[in-house]
């Protein structure tokens, strides 16, 4: 069935708040996909944001992003009042997070809400954290010592506690219990708004496309818990880390810093850490993106302590028999496969074995090569998913303003435009007519935004993942008229 759909995170849902939330906002979005013919909500990963700021730098690959929870919810259900938190100073650009006020006020307000909880007994919460205790305990204290070490990452933590002894961990529970408790009310709540409102997505024909990321954060619980999963030395410091080569987009590549797998280790296991993570997100979104595929076939692998990635080296991944393993213990979930970066033919062996769709970025077609796999008369397949652009893309409107004009010239050719202006939607009409079973937009792209809006550039830090609507009055019966005539011209409108 051909579908369409829109990418833009949580994060980036306008309020009065500083960050998008699970409230009226996100179900008035819903509305808007369903009127303008929409199957899919795309989102990035909704784990909790660590340095960076960024949703693919993490402390939990099961939790949920705190600063998502709904103050106007809690008040309803009478563990928040109003001047509690809406008299705070969120930040003073409605169009950027600003994550430094998010960070000092967002905990101090859900604890509020946790003191008012802690005198109910909801049974709902004694389910949750029961049905959750194999990951749930474990963050809950992992955050009740980060917090008590002023934020500090474990690795710089006393040594008992750094090292994980038995001794020093019970000692710990015991002496953060009501912190514990905190953190795991934090999660139900989390949880519960998130399940709410992908049921009234699903009822509306949405589905929820999630994103997990292919490496996980060196701080974070899985690292400081399970160390024996991650390529690390005797003092549980990483031998080497994760990133990408130099390529023509960085000459110095992109360092990112994540510890390694021991993929031995996890093969000995039947992977049983990955289908316990996969399991996981299949319940928790209706698809899964898998983020940089291509490192399960082969990885880059970086020094430890190096200052950019020019100096790495390739190492063999798992390959198909991950995903073989995926498909005995799981059936058929519903995967996307990020088929992005350097792809060897042994990458594209993998990804066809495995059946998933892979992505066509227009944004990469128009190179002025007229075999561009990118360009959609090249498409082989409808078991693909073409996207205008991705989070780690300019928006269409600023990618058309920078480009070389060797690119712009070709792309407008293409397009049959002489205009920039038009360009964003020209794409837009491009992804939706392609034979691609899905296709989808930034919010960006059909809002025609220009730089300023764009929500991430790789190998920078700081001034990313900030990106939010100003207001919802952009999604008005124009709009919507417009997108869903486009969506029923190419067969995608949401049937439901």
């Amino acid at each position: 069935m051909r579908k369409s759909g829109i990418l833009m995170h949580i994060s980036s849902l306008p309020n009065e708040y500083g960050i998008g939330k699970l409230g009226k906002e996100a179900y008035a979005f819903v509305d808007f996909l369903k009127r303008s013919g929409q199957s899919c909500w795309q989102i990035l990963p909704i784990s909790p944001t660590s340095y960076g700021d960024s949703p693919y730098q993490s402390f939990s690959i099961f939790a949920g992003n705190p600063y998502f929870i709904d103050f106007e919810t809690l008040e309803k259900e009478g563990y928040l009042k109003a001047d509690e938190y809406k008299g705070i100073d969120w930040g003073n650009d409605r169009t950027k997070v600003d994550y430094e006020k998010i960070y000092n006020e967002c905990f101090k307000v859900l604890k509020k809400a946790h003191k008012r909880f802690r005198k109910t007994s909801e049974k709902a919460f004694v389910k949750f954290v029961l049905e959750n205790k194999d990951w749930l305990y474990d963050y809950a204290l992992f955050m009740s010592l980060k917090m008590a070490h002023g934020a500090k990452a474990w690795y710089e933590w006393e040594d008992s506690l750094k090292s994980c002894k038995p001794k020093a961990l019970k000692s710990a529970r015991k002496e953060y219990s009501n912190d514990i408790d905190f953190w795991c009310f934090v999660q139900f709540k989390y949880f519960q708004q998130f399940k709410n409102l992908k049921k009234y997505a699903n009822e509306n024909g949405i589905d929820i496309i999630g994103d997990i990321p292919i490496y996980v954060s060196y701080d974070s619980v899985e690292v400081w818990l399970t160390p024996q999963y991650f390529d690390l030395d005797k003092q549980k410091r990483p031998n080497e880390v994760a990133g990408c080569p130099p390529d023509a987009f960085s000459a110095d590549g992109q360092l990112w810093g994540n510890p390694l797998y021991r993929w031995d280790v996890m093969s000995r296991e039947r992977y049983a850490w990955w289908i316990k993570r996969i399991k996981a997100a299949s319940k928790v979104y209706d698809v899964i993106r898998i983020d940089h595929f291509r490192g399960f076939e082969s990885y880059y692998c970086i020094p430890y302590g190096a200052k950019n990635a020019r100096k790495g080296r390739w190492r063999k991944g798992p390959d198909m028999k991950l995903f073989k393993e995926v498909k005995k213990q799981l059936g058929d979930i519903s995967i996307i496969a990020e088929d992005l970066g350097f792809l060897t033919k042994k990458v594209v062996k993998m990804l066809e074995a495995s059946g998933y769709p892979g992505m066509k970025v227009l944004e990469f077609a128009f190179d002025g090569d007229p075999s561009n796999g990118y360009l959609p008369h090249n498409f082989k397949n409808t078991n693909s998913v073409c996207y205008t652009g991705t989070h780690d893309n300019e928006t269409a409107a600023g990618w058309i303003k920078n480009c070389d004009a060797g690119t712009a010239k070709f792309c407008k050719q293409y397009l049959g435009l002489k205009n920039d202006k038009y360009v964003p939607w020209a794409l837009v009409r491009l992804c939706w007519s392609s034979i691609s079973d899905t296709a989808i937009a930034q919010m960006q792209d059909i809002l025609c935004l220009g730089s300023e809006a764009r929500m991430n550039t790789p190998s920078t830090l700081g001034g990313n993942w900030a990106w939010r609507m100003e207001s919802l009055d952009a999604l008005d019966d124009e709009l919507i008229t417009r997108l869903y005539e486009l969506t029923r011209t190419y067969g995608r409108v949401n049937k439901k």
